[in-house]
C-alpha cells in the first residue's frame, strides 16, 4: 500500500509539474508551488520533497528558458516546501492557507530579488515599494494557480486515494 500512495502521488506531481511548461501564455501561473507544498506534505522523505519541485523547475526552465534571478524562484519554492512540512493537516482550510502563503512568499522573495539586482529601483524603501507595486499585477495569476494547482493536487490525492482504498477492499471480498 505504501508503494501505490507513492505512485500516486509522483503520478500527480508528474502530471502537474509537465503543465508548467504547457501554460507558459499566463504570466505566472504555474503549479510549481503547490507541488512544493504538496510533496512538502505528503512525502516522508524531505530531500525527495524539495528535489521534486527543484527537478520540475529545473525540465520546465531547459524548455522555457533561464534567467539570472532563478534563485530566488528556486528559493521560493523551497521555503513552500517548508510551508508543507509543516502543516499539521491536509483540510481544505490549511490548503488555501498555505497555498495564499506560498504565493505571497513567491512574490516577496521573487520581486525583491528584482529589487535587490538594482538598476530597474532606487536602492531605497520608495525603490522596494515601487517594485512590489509593479508585481500586483502578475500576483493574481500566482495567487490563482497555487490555490487551483492545490485544490486539484491535494483534492485529487484524496479522491483517488479513496477509489483505491475502496478497490482494495472491494477485491478482497472478491
Amino acid at each position: 500500500m505504501k508503494s501505490n500512495k507513492y505512485i500516486l502521488i509522483l503520478s500527480l506531481i508528474i502530471v502537474t509539474a509537465l503543465s508548467n511548461i504547457l501554460l507558459t501564455n499566463i504570466p505566472n501561473f504555474s503549479p510549481i508551488a503547490s507541488v512544493a507544498l504538496f510533496s512538502g506534505f505528503y512525502l516522508s522523505n524531505k530531500k525527495l520533497a524539495l528535489l521534486i519541485p527543484i527537478a520540475c523547475m529545473l525540465i520546465s526552465d531547459y524548455f522555457v528558458g533561464f534567467h539570472s534571478l532563478m534563485w530566488a524562484v528556486y528559493l521560493s519554492f523551497a521555503l513552500t516546501v517548508l510551508m508543507g512540512i509543516k502543516m499539521k493537516t491536509s483540510s481544505g482550510k490549511n490548503v488555501i492557507i498555505n497555498s495564499v502563503l506560498s504565493s505571497v512568499v513567491f512574490f516577496l522573495v521573487t520581486n525583491s530579488a528584482v529589487w535587490l539586482m538594482g538598476g530597474f529601483y532606487t536602492s531605497d524603501l520608495s525603490g522596494l515599494a515601487l517594485c512590489l507595486s509593479m508585481g500586483i499585477p502578475f500576483f493574481k495569476y500566482t495567487l490563482l494557480s497555487s490555490i487551483v494547482f492545490s485544490a486539484v493536487l491535494f483534492g485529487g490525492f484524496q479522491i483517488l486515494n479513496q477509489l483505491i482504498n475502496k478497490y482494495l477492499i472491494f477485491s478482497k471480498k472478491s
